[in-house]
């Protein structure tokens, strides 16, 4: 068998038994913007050809490909599938920004498709040739993925082929707090303590643009004001209205010492990123300038603007070296990079945004021990490399909520897996408290959850602006994802070595078509099912509509405790206090003990989240934020939970990357969450398992240790498992929230509800579908 086969101006390369590339003319082997590794284990192909059209047969596929246009003509899956169009049926991918939507935005094909084959062009993506970018001229460059309905299969080649997902640091898995608002140092500082203070986390500190000098004409004079060019029509508004949209120097009159803020945020575990819009250069009034200039051979005395152009390598030492690194030595952890003034630049008309993400990413690998990490918009396949994504300024809206879940899942398919959204919404719109801590929940349930919003002073998303009661849910929900942080940790291991995305639509797992037909429901990690609440309450029954699919199996919802048959799909109905998060039936999820405190520390109490049923999780763990990992400094620790009749049995055994490697002494908290009532035995010995009752009324079991890694064994015997609660006593609560006269409530909508009698008009028509949910949960 072959690899490879020219014939006329067509070049195929089988790259695996189902991924295939086909180039016409100006052949090359040189990495792209987009592809970096095309050698892998060997693959071959039967290669036959017949006039111009070529026929490949390798282990899993065979296709007719037309050599005189570089098409693939027809394809025959694994599966038996013929398909002759693989343009069609693209289950798309990702966007380069939602800047100003409300609602939905045209999206880029991804790698997969309904038909079982998609292509991927990289023809328009320069070449890399070390630090050189060269022009094609002419051609076509294809990737045939051809991998039916093996999603993970599609996405784990494909990061093969153009890298694979950087481990992000642990601190950015937190909640972030962010503002376009030109905050004062005690402001700031005043925000970030009364966060402490009401014991809200916050792991990472953003200051927006106004961090450095905004007015420049007022405080500088008419000569800060930027070259017009000749680029595009945002372009030329921006430089033009926005003279002091680029800045590298701090507003000394706002932050008067602000490298006593950052040491201020930083003693208090906050991690710091700032805005940069890097389009107008560097001006005569930046603190760089004189540095930066005569570094570039320039006289600073001419005070000529420095233009932007990072295709020039003099220039791009220079930004980093001379621009960027004096703020990163002062405390500025990593950069939020604002690109948003056009798509080209530079001799090779190259897209800026691709090349700020390219070269920061690379730059902070190179420049020392930490991790990269930038904060930055989508530029293309292959952007999976330099996370973390900033989706842009969404409306405010709930059309702009309903679409999020959807976007957030649905980048999979193009490898994107890091998308960080304006939570809560950004701009315009209503204030609307429901759409704040709906927006909320589900960025607790989402890659990233940064809060953020314009500098419009009624805009602000801190919880206290809010009612009392939605400012004690919002705080709750932040206490959560902080508390969440050893699991997500963990799911970012997945994702880096695995290739598994944290979310990941549901079609991925389960091939049930009814997988594809709820495109806001999201596998969350392998543990959990999300199903975010995207519409407002209904003003009689106080509860929110979502369409939920259950595959095969047993599903408990992590909040109210409610335990779900699977095989169907259903409308479940939620108050303001949750929404549909699923542990399916052996579940594992570690979590911090406590989510108040603004810590990351390894040490601290921990709590595993056990389900009844079988299964495994690999907790992964490292410092957080270095690269020694890659030297062995990391933990592993197997976790498997088996349920045999009325035993439960959960085992733990700790493997470490080196020798070397500190496991922490730390109190483990078990929680069987979904058990009544058992006898324990730790090791074989006679354990005391107590039993304590949830805010739902109902019964969960947990057993308290100390470990340091050792191998350790829990056995629960005789035990007896939830069950929900009657349904009469789940239809009375239903029914006493509801907003009616209550001499209609007697009339008999309760022996309605539990399928008694059936009166016209006895049972509201809106408590019909809370009521259908109720009669499907599984009872004793």
């Amino acid at each position: 068998m072959d690899r490879q086969i020219s014939a006329g101006k067509t070049r195929i390369t089988v790259i695996t038994d189902r991924l295939l590339r086909v180039e016409t003319e100006n052949f090359t082997e040189l990495p792209s913007q987009t592809v970096l590794h095309r050698d892998f284990a060997e693959a071959g192909a039967d290669f036959a050809l017949k006039d111009e059209l070529c026929t490949v047969q390798t282990a899993r596929i065979k296709a007719v490909i037309d050599c005189r246009r570089g098409r693939i003509k027809e394809l025959t899956l694994s599966d038996g599938r013929r398909v002759t169009d693989v343009t069609k049926g693209n289950l798309k991918g990702t966007a380069r920004t939602l800047d100003r939507c409300n609602g939905k935005t045209k999206l880029e094909d991804g790698i997969m498709s309904r038909s079982g084959a998609a292509l991927m062009d990289d023809s328009r993506s320069l070449l890399l040739d070390g630090d050189r970018l060269l022009r094609r001229i002419g051609g076509k460059d294809k990737y045939l993925f051809a991998y039916g309905d093996d999603y993970r299969g599609a996405l784990k080649d494909f990061f093969a082929l153009t890298g694979q997902v950087p481990l992000v640091p642990r601190y950015c898995l937190g909640n972030w707090w962010s503002r376009y608002k030109a905050y004062t140092q005690e402001e700031y500082r005043a925000l970030m303590q009364r966060f402490l203070d009401k014991q809200i986390p916050i792991s990472v500190a953003t200051i927006d643009m106004d961090w450095h000098w905004v007015d420049v004409i007022g405080r500088f004079g008419p000569e800060a004001r930027p070259e017009i060019n000749n680029g595009s029509f945002r372009e030329r508004f921006d430089i033009k209205h926005n003279p002091g949209w680029t800045g590298y120097s701090w507003n000394r009159e706002l932050f008067p010492d602000h490298r006593e803020l950052l040491s201020w945020l930083h003693e208090r575990n906050m991690k710091v990123t700032l805005n940069v819009h890097p389009a107008q250069g560097v001006r005569f009034f930046e603190d760089c300038y004189e540095n930066a200039c005569r570094a570039l051979d320039l006289d600073p005395a001419e005070r000529k603007p420095i233009p932007f152009d990072l295709t020039d390598e003099r220039f791009r030492r220079v930004y980093f070296e001379q621009v960027h690194r004096p703020l990163e030595k002062e405390g500025v952890d990593f950069w939020w990079i604002d690109w948003q003034q056009g798509t080209k630049a530079g001799e090779e008309r190259l897209d800026p945004l691709w090349l700020l993400n390219h070269f920061h990413t690379r730059d902070m690998e190179e420049k020392g021990e930490k991790r990269p990490l930038i904060l930055s918009r989508y530029g293309g396949l292959g952007s999976h490399r330099y996370p973390l994504g900033f989706s842009g300024d969404t409306v405010m809206s709930w059309k702009s909520l309903e679409y999020q879940p959807y976007f957030t899942a649905n980048a999979a398919n193009a490898g994107y897996t890091w998308w960080s959204h304006d939570i809560g919404g950004h701009m315009l719109g209503v204030q609307d408290e429901q759409l704040y801590l709906r927006w909320l929940q589900f960025g607790v349930f989402s890659p990233i959850n940064r809060l953020h919003s314009t500098s419009c002073e009624y805009m602000g998303k801190e919880p206290w602006k809010q009612s009392p009661a939605v400012e004690a849910a919002a705080s709750e929900f932040l206490r959560l994802r902080q508390r969440l942080i050893p699991y997500l940790y963990a799911c970012n291991y997945f994702t880096s070595r695995e290739g598994v995305p944290l979310c990941e639509p549901m079609y991925y797992e389960w091939k049930d078509q009814a997988a594809y037909r709820v495109p806001n429901q999201y596998r969350f990690g392998p543990a959990l099912i999300a199903a975010p609440v995207t519409k407002p309450l209904d003003k009689l029954t106080l509860l929110a509509p979502v369409k939920v699919w259950l595959p095969e199996g047993r599903w408990t919802d992590i909040f109210n405790g409610r335990i779900y048959e699977g095989s169907r799909t259903l409308t479940m109905y939620r108050d303001m206090s949750s929404i549909p998060i699923l542990a399916r039936a052996g579940a594992i999820l570690p979590l911090y003990a406590d989510g108040r405190e603004n810590s990351l520390d390894p040490a601290q109490p921990h709590e595993l989240w056990i389900y009844r049923g079988d299964g495994t999780f690999d907790w992964y763990e490292d410092d957080g934020e270095s690269k020694a990992y890659r030297d062995g400094q990391w933990s592993l620790t197997h976790m498997k939970v088996r349920e045999e009749g009325s035993t439960l049995r959960f085992t733990m055994e700790t493997e470490r990357g080196a020798a070397d490697y500190p496991l922490p002494r730390r109190k483990l908290i078990l929680r069987f969450r979904d058990v009544e009532r058992a006898a324990a035995f730790v090791n074989g010995e006679a354990a005391v398992l107590k039993t304590v009752l949830t805010g739902n009324g109902q019964r969960e079991c947990s057993l308290e240790l100390w470990s340091w890694g050792e191998t350790l064994t829990v056995e629960l015997r005789d035990v007896k498992g939830r069950e929900n609660l009657p349904l009469e006593e789940e239809a009375v609560r239903l029914i006493t929230k509801y907003q009616m006269s209550n001499t209609r409530k007697n009339a008999g909508p309760l022996k309605k509800a539990l399928g008694q009698f059936d009166r016209p008009g006895i049972l509201p028509k809106s408590l019909d579908g809370p009521i259908e949910e109720l009669r499907a949960l599984k009872r004793p």
